[in-house]
């Protein structure tokens, strides 16, 4: 790991002037970023930690949406949203393990885009909104690729507001060792629209599968993406699956996800 030094900002006002230095970057959780340091894939001069900052922390409903800031622990979301919105309660409480779910935040996880993270799933079904200090982006455009997103450079998340569904439900494959999906998929269903975002599968990050969409969004049954099949030539292939091993799975874990919404 190498040398850095460390703000722990109390304002995001503080924040943002912090992060205005040469080679600063942003510290959420911590999660994702802490590994790194240690396997000296990052080197910033100045850690800027937004674990102190209240404003970026909390749940709140808005009409017909939640509002969740982006400092809102994983731990945290499965608690408070788990009668207003159970499909994202459930995606929540399925994150790693105690230690990560009580330190990791949904901000930094949407501002990371690992490929195999939860919340873009549900960001891209539920086509929600990601809110930062300077400015609203749609998931459709904040996710652009894997590690990559609509962030400028210093661009804090402050939070997230999505749509509330009628019925959502989240199920994933998951790796036993590292708990990261190889491959998850949110469903969620509105009066006029279902959506269907997959994570884990793709070499182009998180994506929608808009076929699955188009047919539950006309029958909100398993049975109506029985003849649908993921197109596989971006897909993963790795060790744990091969880009074929992953369509089959994209497909049989919509299926699960709308018999649970259901």
């Amino acid at each position: 790991m190498y040398a850095f030094d460390i703000e722990r900002p109390r304002t995001l006002a503080d924040a943002q002037s912090a992060l205005g230095r040469e080679d600063a970057q942003p510290l959420s959780g911590g999660q994702t970023l802490i590994p790194s340091l240690k396997a000296r894939l990052a080197m910033p001069s100045t850690l800027v930690s937004l674990t102190g900052i209240e404003e970026l922390k909390g749940i709140a409903q808005e009409g017909d949406y939640l509002r969740i800031g982006g400092g809102t622990t994983h731990g945290e979301i499965a608690e408070g949203t788990a009668s207003s919105f159970p499909g994202l309660s459930g995606q929540a409480s399925k994150i790693g393990d105690p230690a990560v779910r009580n330190r990791g935040t949904i901000g930094g996880s949407v501002a990371n885009n690992d490929p195999a993270a939860c919340y873009p799933s549900m960001l891209m079904a539920t086509q929600g909104t990601v809110l930062t200090d300077r400015r609203e982006i749609a998931a459709n455009d904040f996710f652009q690729g894997m590690f990559t997103t609509a962030l400028e450079e210093g661009e804090i998340v402050t939070g997230v507001r999505v749509p509330i569904p009628q019925a959502s439900n989240y199920q994933k494959f998951e790796q036993p060792a590292s708990r990261f999906p190889l491959v998850g998929v949110f469903v969620a269903r509105y009066a006029d629209r279902v959506g269907v975002g997959v994570t884990g599968a793709s070499n182009g990050g998180v994506f929608r599968w808009v076929e699955a969409e188009s047919a539950l969004g006309s029958t909100f049954s398993a049975d109506a993406v029985e003849g649908l099949r993921v197109d596989a030539s971006d897909l993963i292939s790795d060790l744990h699956g091969s880009p074929d091993y992953r369509a089959h799975l994209v497909k049989v874990l919509t299926q699960r996800a709308v018999a649970a919404a259901n």
